[in-house]
């Protein structure tokens, strides 16, 4: 009887001891799991906060690189003077009246068209004194622009039509650049121009501009017909109209910083008078188009600058 209760509480024991190594063998598994999940947890928390860290240092350097630069007082001893500066867009208008455009953009030049009148509202480009170096040979070759829609004008529509097929931005910009060349012929450039104007006071306009540039450095141009009068057209499967008139309208930043502007009215008539005599000022040409020039500029420098004209501003040593 005592052999068969030792034997019962060896069998207990036994059991006991077991039970206790498999369940502390369990606490142990468990423990080692957590630990393994807690590591794995510490690494994809230290990879998220260097993903983190990278991109919050990207992102500083992004607004480091952004900030202008008169914000950055260490780097002032490097600031390039605000003359030579380049200040992108300041060519491009907007209307302050609703008006049919299909906005274009090409390499050397920006358009605003009218689908309806068959010519652009406005063509607006910056010119470098760079460019004028240009030995791209000039092409004569005029082309339906590609951004223009399904039906484009072409060179055709002016055949016989007693005007010429002329240039807003003039081919004679574009030497710098094949594409640029190419893209000065498109239709979407183009307006019925008298050819009286077009060979002369407009092609005198064009040089003083590319005389300006070498002279004094970047212009900005914007460019474009004046319409009051839609009944008057050339082509016959498109109705192309006919302009009363021509703009140009030109910005360009003094030594000191400031500003200038002038805009010159071309009838669209034959003319041969001194270019002082089509100049007036920006506001005039806003107020009979209904386009907004220099909208990025502050208003208190745009108000400024298109209220009246310097001519000093804009004449050359000859």
């Amino acid at each position: 009887m005592l052999n068969c209760r030792l034997k019962t509480d060896r069998l207990t024991d036994t059991y006991t001891v077991k039970k206790i190594l498999a369940y502390t063998g369990g606490l142990l598994g468990v423990m080692l799991l957590c630990a393994t999940l807690f590591s794995q947890q510490l690494i994809i928390d230290r990879q998220v906060l260097i993903h983190m860290n990278d991109a919050a240092g990207r992102i500083r350097e992004k607004i480091v690189r952004d900030m202008p630069q008169a914000s950055q007082p260490e780097q002032q001893e490097h600031i390039i003077p605000e003359e030579q500066t380049v200040v992108y867009n300041l060519e491009i208008p907007r209307f302050t009246e609703h008006r049919a455009e299909l906005y274009i953009e090409h390499l050397a030049y920006t358009a605003s068209y009218h689908p309806a009148w068959h010519i652009p509202n406005w063509v607006a480009y910056c010119l470098e004194t760079h460019e004028l170096d240009g030995k791209q040979a000039r092409t004569d070759k005029f082309l339906p622009d590609p951004m223009a829609g399904d039906d484009p004008v072409v060179t055709q529509d002016y055949a016989k039509c007693g005007y010429d097929r002329g240039h807003m931005a003039p081919a004679a910009d574009m030497k710098w650049s094949e594409q640029a060349m190419t893209e000065s012929f498109y239709m979407t450039n183009i307006c019925p121009q008298n050819h009286n104007n077009n060979a002369g006071d407009w092609n005198d306009l064009e040089e003083l501009v590319r005389g300006v540039v070498r002279q004094y450095g970047r212009v900005y141009v914007c460019c474009g017909p004046v319409v009051s009068d839609t009944t008057q057209t050339i082509g016959t499967k498109r109705k192309i109209v006919v302009p009363q008139a021509f703009f140009k309208v030109l910005l360009r930043q003094l030594t000191d910083g400031t500003w200038t502007a002038i805009a010159f009215v071309m009838p669209n008539a034959p003319g041969n008078r001194p270019l002082m005599t089509y100049m007036v000022p920006v506001r005039e040409v806003e107020q009979s188009t209904g386009i907004d020039f220099f909208p990025t500029l502050p208003d208190s420098i745009e108000n400024a600058i298109e209220q009246t004209y310097t001519p000093a501003h804009w004449t050359l040593d000859r």
